[in-house]
């Protein structure tokens, strides 16, 4: 059992750092529930490790947006454009703890979420923190309700429905495209005139 809760929280690590196409933590989790015979403590704390490991990943793929494609990849305008963003969103930390707290309990691929934050060097803490916070709780409820179900073809049929089905296919280039998005839409124009326009060049 202690090898198998190591490995797991490796993969959940591994999973969280790529920022598309994985499979959901908590489906990982529930299928832990589903066949280890862990008792209420050892649920507790593969929780525990599981949101650490989880919110690690995050915390990475958010280091590689900054790093590598803000200051390797994108234009120095593209910079300046995330930048107007960044100041208006410093404004309202409270918003920011309370959007990643919500968004942490959602079903919706966080992964895209992590590389636009990373990209507007925003300190990871006001993301991090709710995000732990979030996945917690819902890794908690997952597992304790996977460990109180005997039937693991439920378990099964969800994943080869969910992981390989269109809506899974679409829902992640969805979300990737929302990055591009994000980084092509001025800010500055939408902040003071209202209206959205897009830059030409994003990329040097």
């Amino acid at each position: 059992m202690i090898l198998a809760s190591i490995v797991t929280l490796i993969i959940i690590f591994i999973i969280n750092v790529i920022p598309a196409f994985m499979p959901p933590t908590w489906i990982l989790l529930s299928f832990v529930g589903f066949t280890f015979n862990f008792n209420n403590y050892d649920l507790i704390v593969i929780s525990i490790f599981a949101a650490i490991a989880a919110t690690s990943g995050r915390a990475v793929l958010a280091i590689f947006a900054d790093r590598i494609i803000r200051n390797k990849i994108l234009s120095e305008s593209s910079r300046d454009n995330v930048d107007v963003l960044k100041n208006n969103i410093e404004k309202k930390k409270a918003f920011t703890f309370g959007f990643f707290l919500f968004y942490a309990f959602s079903p919706l691929p966080s992964g895209q979420l992590f590389l636009a934050y990373g990209l507007t060097e925003l300190k990871l803490i006001f993301a991090i923190a709710p995000f732990f916070i979030g996945r917690l709780i819902s890794y908690l409820f997952w597992v304790f309700t996977a460990s109180g179900i005997s039937e693991l073809t439920s378990l099964t049929n969800l994943q080869s429905g969910f992981f390989f089905g269109g809506y899974f296919i679409v829902a992640q280039l969805s979300a990737l495209y929302l990055v591009y998005l994000f980084v092509k839409i001025d800010w500055n124009i939408l902040f003071t005139e209202r209206k959205i326009k897009f830059i030409k060049k994003i990329v040097d």
